[in-house]
């Protein structure tokens, strides 16, 4: 039992990661590159920092999900 919370923790911590790796990719792209791009709303580095923060929890929780199994 522990050893399947400390995993879920672990999966956990690797999306908070790259929650805040893709939410920095993705502000700086859109503050440099796509200063008019819009969605949801929002505009600029705000709509891509977004994009970028889901992106990153995904893929970052996959890998996360691969690497422990």
């Amino acid at each position: 039992m522990v050893k399947k919370v400390l995993k879920a923790l672990f999966v956990v911590a690797f999306m908070l990661t790259g929650f805040v790796i893709g939410l920095i990719v993705g502000i700086q792209i859109g503050g440099n590159y796509f200063t008019s791009f819009e969605f949801l709303g929002q505009r600029g580095y705000e709509a891509t920092g977004l994009i970028g923060s889901w992106v990153g929890l995904a893929l970052f929780g996959f890998l996360g999900y691969k690497i422990i199994r």
